[in-house]
């Protein structure tokens, strides 16, 4: 015989804790909207300075001034895990010392025209912690 598992619910963390677990993760997606499309691209990250610096391939031309940044570390086996979802404007990384100091911490998906840096300055954090419910 087997036993059910357990039910498991979404959590709200804390603004601050969402950006703890920002911090400690380096892969995310880059969610933005490209005629009337929702595009999904995957990012690595740094947060810097109070901002989200992200390398994905995605044109520079292409991105909308704002964008949605999704981290997330999803156990499935023990049911545990939590999202992190960032939200705000986006500028694109020009300064040729800022861009070379990126290009060095942050592994690339591709090189060449799609290949961007770009900075998000967040204006909505959310996070939730996946845990088990109470039986």
């Amino acid at each position: 015989m087997s036993t059910p598992p357990a039910p498991l619910r979404m959590v709200e963390v804390s603004g601050a804790e969402a950006l703890w677990l920002l911090e400690g993760s380096s892969l995310g997606r880059l969610v933005y909207t490209q005629r009337d499309q929702t595009v999904i691209r995957p990012g690595r990250h740094t947060w810097e300075y109070g901002r989200l610096a992200v390398r994905t391939p995605a044109p520079a031309t292409a991105l909308p001034a704002t964008a949605t940044y999704h981290v997330d570390e999803i156990r499935a086996v023990g049911g545990t895990g939590w999202t992190v979802t960032v939200a705000g404007p986006l500028d694109v990384i020009t300064d040729p010392d800022e861009s070379a100091h990126y290009r060095r911490t942050l592994a690339g998906w591709s090189h060449g025209p799609h290949d961007t840096l770009l900075r998000l300055h967040p204006k909505t954090v959310a996070g939730f912690r996946l845990a088990r419910g109470e039986a």
